[in-house]
């Protein structure tokens, strides 16, 4: 059984970027999206830090606090053998709702959202909508090109920080 980490938030957190459980080198270095193809990190230095990469956890947990976003994924633990979603058994919900001031949520990948909708679907609203579903930004995802999920990440992030800003 593997466990994903305590989510990146605070009291100031509007937004959260949910995923479905850290890939193994992220489990191994302790670091959400830890894998260095991963694009996570690279877009959010470009979104978020004038394209200045960040590499330290405490670096990149700052940014994106100071940018009211956190993380969390929508499993607690699960068994799996490597980091593919699809590999997945056993899976245990993470409780969203211990998060009340989370107002929009951002999944990374269609895996984070069925598995959020269904252990926390009640936190999903229709109209207005308080999520949006992107592309991984996993490298086993290279069905869609970079700069298509690159754009739709900009959007996404752009839009909940100017419609959640103080």
């Amino acid at each position: 059984m593997i466990h994903c980490f305590e989510p990146w938030a605070d009291e100031n957190t509007h937004t959260l970027v949910v995923g479905t459980m850290p890939s193994a080198e992220s489990l191994r270095q302790q670091m959400y999206y830890a894998h260095p193809q991963n694009r996570f990190w690279r877009y959010m230095a470009e979104l978020l830090n004038n394209g200045q990469p960040v590499t330290t956890a405490a670096e990149r947990r700052t940014l994106l606090l100071w940018h009211r976003l956190g993380l969390w994924d929508a499993l607690a633990a699960c068994n799996r053998d490597g980091s593919l979603d699809s590999e997945i058994k056993n899976a245990e919900p993470n409780d969203f709702h211990r998060l009340p001031q989370i107002k929009f949520y951002i999944f990374n990948g269609q895996k984070a959202f069925q598995y959020f909708k269904k252990y926390n679907g009640d936190l999903l609203c229709a109209e207005p909508q308080n999520y949006a579903v992107l592309p991984s930004t996993s490298p086993a995802n290279a069905s869609i090109p970079d700069n298509i999920k690159f754009n739709l990440w900009e959007q996404a992030i752009e839009n909940t920080i100017k419609q959640h800003s103080i």
